[in-house]
């Protein structure tokens, strides 16, 4: 269990002062925080460098909600899947090149999923490139304040020159629920089904840890396994940040307990997301977990863990997890769809690249159909 640094508060009895100090070395970053106020209630390492894995889906979301507010693209626009994007190693939906889902199927399957075939489909369409969505992202994340990310992807999968700090996710969370409260229903999906496929949330607190809402999971060797989850109860919605576990019941478990924890405290902290000073030492490093979570002995092959079950821990463990006693609400995606507008920034340009090999030309005692090469003249000539 990771050891946390409480925000210091009068009502807590503690000097503000000491929120500045470094956290204990060996500690991971994790923060707890109200949504709607921004309010800081726990944190630890809060500015320190971490590789976000498929946490960067969120930021990969909020920017495609820039996009479709501006008008560029809606939720039933077509979202095609190129021969890159389906390149892209699990976790995936494995969909073929030129497949075309819409924006608003796209946006479930990342989130429910965590796909990252899609989620770099979605960057492309929305962004018209790769890269070019990428400076997008950061552009939003510089216009919110994150100065301590940068995003060099849509998907998560790992870069060295992609991380991000708990204090800056923080940000995104409150831009992502105060700014697009309408689109609060594609982080809590408990699960989806494609075709014949069934496909569980990755976060195991959904459907199961009362009041939970959202948001995220995320791992590669490199981050560890990270989790957002928010819950509301009784009108007050409060997020909790866990970065660098080294297992995925680990993560859940501190969630779910960083939650509980502070729906029993009473009390605003004068502190807040947006006011929070940065401290600790080497925090431009970004922490490498792959010796740690990846050796022989614990090697991790799914992207964002083992798919969790309907129960909760292992009778030998204690978990605040309760199991879930009820079905599973599924939600049905699927391919096709797409009545929307072309987003605008693919322009007259298509993204169905199915293999980079060249048409052939045609006998030249046979009538050549539509689209055939043209001849090639002399010795030159080739014949298929």
């Amino acid at each position: 269990m990771m050891k946390m640094q409480f925000v210091k508060s009068m009502l807590l009895g503690l000097a503000a002062a000491t929120a500045l100090g470094a956290a204990p070395a060996a500690a991971n970053p994790a923060m707890l925080f109200d949504v709607n106020s921004g309010a800081v209630i726990e944190h630890q390492d809060a500015f320190l460098r971490w590789h976000p894995a498929s946490l960067t889906k969120l930021m990969t979301a909020y920017t495609t909600f820039r996009a479709v507010q501006a008008g560029e693209l809606a939720l039933n626009s077509p979202i095609r899947i190129s021969k890159k994007a389906a390149a892209f190693p699990p976790a995936k939906m494995g969909y073929k090149p030129g497949s075309v889902l819409t924006l608003d199927n796209a946006l479930k399957i990342i989130m429910v999923k965590s796909a990252n075939d899609v989620a770099a489909a979605i960057g492309e369409n929305v962004g018209g490139t790769t890269e070019a969505f990428a400076a997008r992202m950061n552009a939003e994340a510089q216009r919110l304040g994150m100065s301590g990310s940068h995003w060099v992807n849509a998907n998560g999968l790992h870069d060295p020159d992609q991380y991000t700090t708990a204090r800056d996710l923080a940000i995104l969370v409150r831009a992502i629920r105060l700014e697009y409260p309408q689109y609060a229903s594609y982080f809590d999906i408990e699960g989806i089904v494609a075709g014949k496929a069934k496909l569980k949330n990755f976060n195991p607190l959904v459907g199961r840890f009362p009041g939970t809402d959202g948001m995220k999971t995320g791992f590669v060797c490199e981050s560890g396994f990270n989790l957002i989850a928010s819950a509301n109860r009784d009108g007050r919605t409060l997020a909790a940040i866990v970065l660098g576990a080294t297992s995925p019941d680990d993560r859940a478990e501190e969630a779910a307990k960083m939650l509980q924890g502070g729906f029993g405290r009473t009390g605003v902290s004068s502190v807040t997301v947006g006011t929070l000073a940065p401290y600790g030492d080497n925090r431009d490093l970004a922490t490498n977990m792959r010796e740690e979570v990846c050796s022989k002995k614990s090697k991790h092959v799914a992207s964002d863990g083992p798919v969790p079950t309907e129960a909760g821990a292992a009778p030998e463990k204690v978990s605040i997890i309760p199991e879930m006693t009820r079905q599973r609400n599924w939600v049905t995606v699927s391919l096709g769809g797409a009545t929307g507008p072309k987003p605008k920034a693919l322009g007259d340009r298509d993204l169905v690249d199915y293999a980079d090999v060249p048409l052939p030309t045609w006998r030249p005692d046979l009538p050549a159909p539509v689209g055939a090469a043209p001849l090639v003249s002399g010795a030159a000539q080739v014949r298929s």
